[in-house]
């Protein structure tokens, strides 16, 4: 029997990822505030926050579920950057990171209820930003992308356009890598390959 996975976040991307890699998940929003939490660390922030999903949601599904939690921060200038306060801020950080480059990491937890086991894990990849224009970042802000992800920017939307090239895996810029989330199932001894739709 494939064991229900269950995604504990609202973001589209995340979901989209893990339905194009033949998973099916069902979606519950932790509802975890994450401004509320506080990091030195990028990649241990991005995981703490990952787990606080992941274990909010834990009492609402079956004993089978498997619970995955994610959450993403940008490492730029020794800053750690979420979701932007609003247009001024988004727009702001455009105007410091064209033409530079930070380190985008996700963490992720994932909680097998059965067996009562948790491993978290994250993952980073550098990001080179393009030099935008002052009148291209407008133009962006104004879409409303940049509002609502980790470091203002995105991969997978109208921000690609102004990502010159990365390094490491796409799928930790988008919000959760399979690959990662592949070891994370070995260690658990499950296969990724029996989570795939039939």
């Amino acid at each position: 029997m494939t064991r229900p996975l269950v995604l504990a976040s609202q973001s589209p991307a995340r979901r989209a990822l893990l339905d194009a890699a033949g998973l099916t998940p069902e979606v519950i929003v932790s509802g975890v505030d994450e401004s509320r939490v506080i990091g030195h660390d990028a990649a241990e922030l991005a995981s703490t926050l990952a787990e606080l999903k992941a274990q909010a949601v834990l009492n609402l599904v079956s004993r089978e579920s498997l619970v995955l939690g994610c959450d993403s921060v940008l490492d730029f200038d020794g800053e750690i950057l979420g979701k932007p306060d609003g247009p001024e801020e988004a727009s702001s950080r455009w105007k410091r990171m064209r033409g530079r480059s930070g380190t985008l990491h996700t963490g992720h937890c994932l909680i097998d209820a059965a067996a009562d086991r948790r491993i978290i894990r994250a993952s980073g990849t550098v990001v080179h930003f393009a030099e935008v224009s002052d009148a291209e970042i407008a133009a962006y802000v104004a879409t409303g992308e940049p509002l609502h992800v980790a470091g203002s920017f995105t991969l997978d939307g109208y921000g690609s356009a102004f990502i010159d090239r990365i390094e490491g895996d796409p799928g930790t810029v988008i919000g959760l890598s399979m690959p990662l989330l592949r070891g994370m199932l070995g260690e658990l001894e499950i296969a990724l390959t029996d989570l795939w739709r039939s």
